[in-house]
């Protein structure tokens, strides 16, 4: 008789299924919008990390053009690459709300994607010093083909409307792809234009896919998404600062220089934090009217954050003597992202939730005084515009506990 390690046996024996219980490929098919328990998966927070990465060469070269006095094209050159990174990761959010299935094909189709951002991470310094973009594009059309497959491979799993959609989303991004290869071959000076375009037409991609069948997108997913790269972001714009702050210390002996901006700019981060996440978003994400706006808005979310820690490293730059800009510049690399990211998180969520005109005006506020800091110039500008940033988290707290405070009064009395 045979042991039971012996070859025979093992031989006659089923193999085992996977660690999971399902197997290697399956359908990719729709999951519940109200699924329980949705939370981002190991590989989305990969996929976030690994776009990260691009994010920061945008941001580096940014300094390098506004620190060398070449703001405006600087400023042009970054938002043509982080609108390639963010409408890249925001695609792949979306359709991972809705389809992630988990299966081994999925997952490499998926580090595909990872792939397409480095390569275009890679291109990101030739983009801005040379104008050469074919690294960018490149990059960019690695990402895009991968997610239309995905796409595809969902519209084979589907029937009637949804087919539909899942086959428009395919096509629309092929033929966006195709017009972004135009960038190849166009000469510089019609590159801008044909870039507005494409914009708008890849814009309009998901609301022409959805317009008779909505994807099952999960709300309280997809804003885990968003905040989760909202905390990368601004974890990388702390990292960059902190580097900048350390290199004036150690090579420049200018720590009387440099530590107000450290300390004005880790309250703007901070304060920037707190704002984002003191509502509860998800719960205003009910529908493709709401939830489109929200999630393109959030390009100057992303954006103006990555931007502020591009601003703090110009104005150390300029404190030190290594910029070649004012210090009413400096301030202002730092002051304008700051305004914007106040402006645009108000504007998306947080005056849904705000009662009152008081509650509503804090951001705002705040926002113009902010800007106001710039004309202090130099550290001073900084320091206190993050002081401005921590008074208006106090004010928007203790406005919100006197309301519940009330209300809660008002409802005991009630009862």
């Amino acid at each position: 008789m045979s042991s039971p390690s012996s070859p025979t046996s093992s031989a006659s024996e089923p193999t085992a299924p996977p660690p999971d219980g399902h197997p290697p490929v399956r359908r990719l098919k729709a999951r519940p919008r109200h699924e329980p328990h949705r939370v981002a998966t190991p590989l989305e927070l990969f996929f976030d990390l690994c776009f990260v990465v691009a994010i920061a060469q945008a941001g580096v070269q940014l300094v390098h053009s506004v620190a060398g006095g070449h703001a405006g094209q600087g400023v042009l050159n970054y938002a043509m690459v982080f609108f390639a990174i963010w409408w890249a990761w925001m695609n792949f959010a979306w359709f991972a709300s809705a389809y992630d299935n988990d299966d081994v094909l999925y997952r490499v189709v998926t580090l595909v994607q990872i792939a397409g951002v480095l390569v275009l991470a890679a291109g990101v310094s030739r983009a801005f010093q040379d104008h050469d973009w074919a690294a960018v594009i490149i990059g960019y059309a690695i990402m895009r083909v991968a997610m239309s497959a995905q796409w595809l491979r969902a519209a084979r799993s589907a029937g009637g409307a949804e087919r539909a959609m899942a086959l428009r989303y395919a096509g629309g991004v092929l033929l966006c792809q195709a017009g972004w290869l135009g960038l190849l071959f166009l000469p510089e000076s019609g590159r801008g234009w044909l870039f507005l375009a494409m914009v708008v037409l890849e814009l309009c991609v998901p609301a022409f896919a959805e317009r008779r069948h909505a994807s099952s997108w999960h709300p309280h997913h997809i804003s885990e998404r968003y905040g989760l790269l909202t905390i990368i972001v601004l974890g990388e714009t702390i990292a960059a600062a902190t580097v900048a702050v350390k290199s004036g210390i150690e090579e420049n002996d200018a720590l009387g220089e440099v530590l107000p901006i450290a300390a004005g700019g880790l309250l703007i981060v901070f304060a920037a934090w707190w704002i984002y996440f003191v509502v509860p978003v998800h719960s205003h994400l009910r529908s493709n009217r709401q939830s489109f706006l929200w999630g393109y808005g959030h390009y100057l979310v992303f954006a103006s954050a990555a931007a502020i820690g591009a601003g703090l490293e110009v104005a150390v730059e300029q404190a030190v003597g290594k910029a070649h800009v004012s210090a009413l510049a400096a301030s202002f690399a730092v002051t304008l992202p700051t305004a914007v990211f106040l402006l645009t998180v108000w504007g998306l969520h947080a005056r849904h939730f705000k009662v009152g005109v008081a509650e509503q005006l804090v951001l705002p506020t705040a926002a113009l005084l902010v800007l106001a800091c710039t004309f202090l110039g130099g550290g001073e500008a900084v320091l206190v515009a993050g002081i401005v940033l921590a008074l208006a988290v106090a004010a928007g707290v203790s406005l919100t506990a006197r309301r519940t405070g009330r209300e809660r009064r008002a409802a005991t009395q009630a009862a």
